[in-house]
């Protein structure tokens, strides 16, 4: 009886470490291993540049690695689908831009923008900057438009995705010039951009981190900005308005989602930190050295813009007649 007795305690004993284990685990504090951060895009654009500051800022803060995961294709439907599949941890979460906003209203997507995703934090707001390869035979808003009427459909324009912001962004261009430049998509502001400067296509209209640097190298002219006002970074460039090219204020915004389902104390977290973040003297620098604004929103605020924009691109797309073939 005695023998039983202490079989019947040892295993209890055993039961009740497990139990302890692993209710210890269990309240491990996130994150306590490393976190996927997916960009649906190729590297070398705006992006891959934000989610590189973000993990680094990450890993700083908790000491665990943060992974940029460059994943493009499919118009960025490829790593979009890829974030609404992966788990609902906190470990897998991706750098969206406006595209998010504009392609189920040009193509079915295998993922609904808002029901299938846990927005997390809004992070910046960006003109577009117009610029040609310096063999194109114009230096202003006006030259270009002249030069596409008096050669139609000769003249190209890159975008980094069919759908995406740098997509509309031309077309509305062609319509509020009455002309016709021909769009040709890329997986990217990377590739884009490299074949821009090696003269395969004559035009691009893309956020300034992408710009900046290959203008003051001389691999590119820039022509003009959009909003209302002009990038610190290339002050001598016009807006389109005082380049007499009125209403062409299209702007990126980018920020950081999690697959639906994503616990709320874990949204708030990443939230939070994005906020200290974009606070901090030297990364605020770096985003306006870009030509960017960081704009922290919190969840709540960024769930909410990610539904305006969308209607509000409903709109645009219908207007324009946008497609992709």
């Amino acid at each position: 009886m005695k023998a039983m007795l202490r079989k019947a305690a040892h295993t209890l004993a055993g039961v009740l470490l497990v139990s302890m284990v692993g209710s210890a685990f269990a309240q491990q504090p996130y994150p306590n291993r490393p976190i996927r951060f997916i960009t649906p895009y190729a590297p070398g654009g705006s992006t891959t540049v934000y989610a590189r500051l973000i993990g680094q800022h990450f890993a700083e803060r908790w000491g665990q690695n943060v992974v940029v995961d460059n994943r493009p294709g499919g118009n960025t439907v490829i790593g979009t689908e890829t974030l609404a599949r992966a788990a609902p941890d906190g470990y897998t979460i991706m750098l969206v831009a406006s595209t998010h906003a504009i392609l189920s209203s040009i193509i079915k997507t295998p993922y609904d923008p808002v029901r299938d995703f846990a927005p997390i934090a809004g992070i910046a707001v960006a003109p577009q900057v117009m610029v040609v390869h310096p063999g194109v035979a114009a230096t202003t808003v006006r030259e270009v438009i002249a030069l596409a009427k008096a050669k139609p459909g000769q003249l190209n324009f890159a975008s980094s995705g069919a759908g995406g912001p740098t997509h509309i962004a031309g077309e509305m261009f062609n319509i509020l010039a009455g002309v016709k430049v021909q769009h040709v998509p890329y997986k990217g502001a990377g590739p884009a951009m490299t074949d821009l400067i090696g003269g395969h296509v004559q035009m691009f209209l893309s956020v300034p981190v992408n710009i900046i640097g290959h203008v003051k190298a001389g691999k590119l002219r820039a022509i003009a900005v959009t909003g209302e006002q002009r990038v610190g970074s290339l002050a001598d460039t016009p807006t389109f308005a005082e380049a007499g090219l009125f209403g062409f204020n299209v702007q990126t915004w980018n920020g950081v989602l999690a697959p639906a389902g994503t616990p709320r104390p874990i949204i708030d977290q990443l939230s939070s930190e994005i906020g200290v973040m974009l606070a901090r003297p030297d990364v605020k620098a770096k985003f306006e050295g870009f030509g960017v604004s960081p704009v922290y929103s919190d969840a709540n605020q960024f769930a909410a813009k990610i539904k305006s924009e969308i209607v509000t691109y409903q709109k645009v797309i219908k207007a324009a007649n946008i497609r992709i073939d």
